[in-house]
């Protein structure tokens, strides 16, 4: 369906949200683009091609789904980190969390957040959200010239 697909890197320790993402995702052919890191070490350690991730190929994911509550360590100082980094800040990263607290949302926008979306409750809210997020930033949006590698 959509020829030239961007990765998206799914940052989330839930299994059971990483699969309703997943789901969400599937229903426009983009599933198969979401990379899924588990934790926050895990996601720097994608993002800055290191560890097991040292041979992945070249290139930034065209969007971050940034959970906040993680283990090891939290969403907020990934965001930092992926600001802080000459080849990551320009990556949009949208924080995907079901914190409502006032505190998470202006840390995440003082620390270069491009979105907050708070998790719906409700299942089908669930799976629209994600895939309005999925198809806006990993079909519509156009990113800057040579900051993403496409699939």
């Amino acid at each position: 369906m959509i020829a030239d697909l961007k990765k998206i890197l799914l940052v989330e320790d839930n299994p059971n949200d990483v699969e309703l993402t997943l789901e969400a995702l599937k229903d426009h052919n983009l599933a198969n683009a979401v990379e899924v890191a588990r934790d926050g070490v895990e996601a720097l350690d994608y993002l800055f091609r290191r560890g097991p991730y040292a041979s992945r190929p070249q290139g930034n994911p065209a969007v971050i789904l940034l959970d906040l509550k993680l283990p090891k360590l939290d969403g907020h100082e990934v965001l930092k980190q992926v600001r802080a980094d000459e080849s990551l800040k320009l990556i949009p990263v949208v924080v995907l969390t079901s914190s409502r607290e006032e505190t998470d949302l202006v840390q995440s926008y003082q620390n270069g957040a491009n979105a907050y979306v708070v998790k719906p409750v409700v299942f089908h809210d669930f799976v629209n959200a994600v895939r309005e997020l999925g198809l806006f930033w990993a079909v519509f949006n156009e990113p800057p010239p040579g900051s993403v590698k496409t699939k």
